[in-house]
C-alpha cells in the first residue's frame, strides 16, 4: 500500500454543516462515557479521538484541527474524574497533526485511514500518559502490547466511522 504525496493544487478541502459539526461530537462524547458503563469492552475505544481525526483529515486546516481537537478533548475531560486538560491537550495535538499530516498525504482511502489512526492513537496515548504522570502525577502503568493492540481495533473501527463522516462532509 503506497502513501502517496500530493500537491496542494490536488487536495480537496471539506467542510462539515453546523449541525454536523456540533452534534457528530456531541455523540461521539455521550456514547464515550455510557457505551462502557453498558459494554465494558467498549474501554478499548476512544471515539472522541476518532472523530478528532476524522474531522481534522477531512478539513486539512491546522488551526480547525487544533480547535477541534481542543474543544472535543475538554469536553470528554468534563465528564471524566481526572484533572480538566488531559484530553484536551492530547486531541489538540492529534486535531493539529492530523490535519497537517492530511494536507501532505493522500487519506482518502482506508488503508491510509487505518495507518493514520493506529499512528495517532500511539501519539494520543504517549501525550495522555506523559501529561498525565508527569506533570498531573497521575499513577499510570504504560503497555506497549495493550496501546498497540488498542490502536488496531480503533483503527478498525475508525475505518468505518470515517466512511460515515464521508456522508456528511461537503466540498468547499
Amino acid at each position: 500500500m503506497a502513501i502517496t504525496y500530493t500537491s496542494g493544487e490536488q487536495v480537496e478541502v471539506y467542510r462539515f454543516s453546523v449541525p454536523a459539526t456540533v452534534l457528530i461530537p456531541l455523540a461521539a462524547v455521550f456514547l464515550q462515557a455510557w457505551l462502557p458503563l453498558r459494554f465494558p469492552f467498549f474501554t478499548v475505544f476512544d471515539l472522541p479521538l476518532l472523530v478528532t481525526i476524522g474531522f481534522a483529515t477531512a478539513r486539512r486546516n491546522p488551526l480547525a484541527g487544533l480547535v477541534t481537537g481542543g474543544l472535543i478533548g475538554i469536553l470528554q475531560d468534563a465528564l471524566t474524574h481526572h484533572p480538566i486538560g488531559l484530553y484536551g491537550i492530547s486531541k489538540t495535538v492529534v486535531g493539529f497533526g492530523a490535519s497537517s499530516l492530511g494536507i501532505k498525504l493522500d487519506v482518502e482511502n482506508a488503508g491510509a485511514r487505518f495507518l493514520l489512526t493506529i499512528f495517532f492513537y500511539v501519539v494520543h496515548e504517549v501525550v495522555y500518559f506523559m501529561i498525565a504522570r508527569g506533570l498531573v502525577g497521575l499513577h499510570m502503568e504504560w503497555s506497549w502490547p495493550h496501546e498497540l493492540l488498542s490502536g488496531v481495533a480503533n483503527a478498525l473501527l475508525g475505518v468505518l466511522v470515517f466512511m460515515l463522516l464521508d456522508r456528511v462532509k461537503q466540498r468547499t
